[in-house]
């Protein structure tokens, strides 16, 4: 099955560190993406800017409204996502865990649809 990991994160925390701190968990990071591609395991994965450069939209009566930036006030920021295949949500979590930016924010770790429900859209 496959799973979303989202990784939320301060951007002040990232923004804090040295230069070598920064390094050795860039460094940490491209090895575990390495280690999940070896075992099967990773999909898809990417980083995002930061959301200060996003726009949110809504379309409401047909009419478009954008707004600078991510739509809820937040600390933390959505900066980046894994797509994994994993046995089980049990599975999926231990993968996600191992991910090191999970010591300064959190993974949250979603199964994914892979076709949109008939019956309704959230079971």
């Amino acid at each position: 099955m496959k799973y979303l990991c989202l990784a939320y994160e301060a951007e002040e925390t990232f923004n804090a560190m040295s230069r070598s701190e920064w390094d050795a968990l860039r460094k940490e990071t491209l090895a575990y993406v390495e280690a999940l591609q070896q075992s099967g395991h990773l999909i898809l994965t990417n980083a995002l800017q930061s959301a200060r450069t996003a726009a949110t939209l809504r379309v409401r009566n047909g009419k478009l409204s954008v707004t600078d930036g991510p739509f809820a006030e937040t600390k933390e920021q959505l900066g980046g996502f894994f797509l994994i295949n994993a046995r089980d949500l049990n599975e999926a979590i231990q993968v996600a865990s191992k991910w090191p930016s999970a010591r300064l924010g959190n993974i949250e770790v979603r199964p994914v649809e892979e076709t949109l429900r008939v019956e309704r859209r959230y079971g």
